[in-house]
């Protein structure tokens, strides 16, 4: 049964080009058939988000609301809803895929070629599409706080690229790379009983890739020649038997094949700026037979899957999380995540 609509206005962060957010006034949206409204209790900061105001994100042209991972409490529920209602906890992922395409149909929904988007998340409300409500959207229990719960939507992207590497009990595993996301796939590598060496050139995210179970970390500020460091600390420096890349940064996508052994795997998750240009040794991959494959965003199954695994506290806030702002200083908590100085940090809703 729909519920009532709200009356009102609501503070709504706005990205209006490059490094200019605004925070406007807007009237509170009423959900539809099959939507739901649900009232922020917190929304966290992400690598794409950073990637956004830097520099622009080619799926989204300015200005446009601002944000995509939250949770909160759902307000009010469109005609048609059943499976939540008002004053229930939920999380909720920022996509639906469509189930109907090309890809949806041969078993690749990440790849969806009509993907319903949930954005906005950086506001006191947000209305949650009739496709991710249905789909992608989960009561949580009181156990889980709201800090955890918004987690899902990166972990979820994790969860699918680790479930895409080929990793056996024992193997080398190197994650370059220790933001959010960089840091959720070495923690799940750990548990499939990997041997996982972490790379990047902040100390702070090294110490909680530490903290995560890694064997070894590795800070590359000013080393030279990042492979040979990486493959020196596998046996027999022939390389590593799976490597995750996990910054966008199109010469770590180069640094992250070679590092490889023969036969060895390379995941490349980071998003790289729009016409980047992958340059690689084609007889590296021909003859060391080396597999390389590109991977993007996340399914429903593994977003329900992220949501029982951070249930289970296989991850939590308190290492990714580090300070909480109030909206109007959203800004400020962007820049300090894109500093790296902290994991990612959060916007507190009253």
């Amino acid at each position: 049964m729909a519920t009532k609509a709200m009356a009102g206005t609501m503070k709504q962060a706005m990205l209006y080009d490059v490094e200019d957010i605004r925070i406007m006034e807007v009237p509170i949206p009423a959900p539809g058939p099959g939507e739901v409204l649900v009232r922020n209790k917190i929304s966290t900061t992400c690598g794409t988000d950073v990637k956004n105001f830097k520099r622009g994100y080619p799926l989204l042209k300015p200005p446009h609301p601002y944000g995509h991972e939250f949770s909160g409490v759902v307000a009010a529920v469109g005609a048609g809803v059943t499976h939540v209602k008002e004053g229930d906890r939920v999380a909720c992922h920022n996509t639906a895929p469509c189930n109907h395409c090309y890809y949806c149909k041969h078993g690749q929904p990440s790849m969806c070629e009509s993907l319903t988007f949930c954005r906005g998340s950086y506001a006191e409300y947000v209305k949650v599409p009739a496709p991710v409500a249905a789909q992608n959207m989960f009561v949580i229990p009181d156990t889980l706080s709201h800090k955890t719960a918004s987690l899902m939507e990166p972990f979820s992207c994790a969860v699918y690229g680790i479930e895409n590497c080929p990793i056996s009990l024992g193997d080398f595993v190197v994650v370059n790379g220790a933001g959010p996301i960089g840091l959720m796939f070495a923690r799940l590598a750990v548990l499939r009983g990997a041997k996982v060496l972490v790379t990047d050139m902040v100390a702070g995210r090294l110490e909680t890739a530490e903290r995560l179970g890694v064997w070894k970390t590795l800070n590359l500020t000013g080393v030279e020649d990042t492979v040979n460091a990486v493959r020196a600390l596998t046996d027999g420096a022939r390389g590593a038997d799976i490597v995750i890349e996990a910054t966008g940064l199109i010469q770590v996508w180069e640094t992250s094949v070679r590092m490889a052994r023969k036969g060895g795997f390379v995941l490349l998750f980071g998003g790289t700026r729009s016409g980047s240009v992958l340059h690689v040794d084609a007889t590296l991959l021909h003859y060391s037979q080396i597999t390389v494959k590109g991977v993007f965003h996340t399914t429903p199954v593994h977003v329900a899957a992220a949501l029982e695994l951070l249930k289970l506290g296989v991850i939590s806030a308190e290492d990714f999380i580090q300070h909480e702002y109030p909206l109007d200083d959203l800004e400020t908590a962007i820049r300090e995540h894109a500093s790296g100085a902290v994991i990612k940090n959060c916007i507190v809703y009253n």
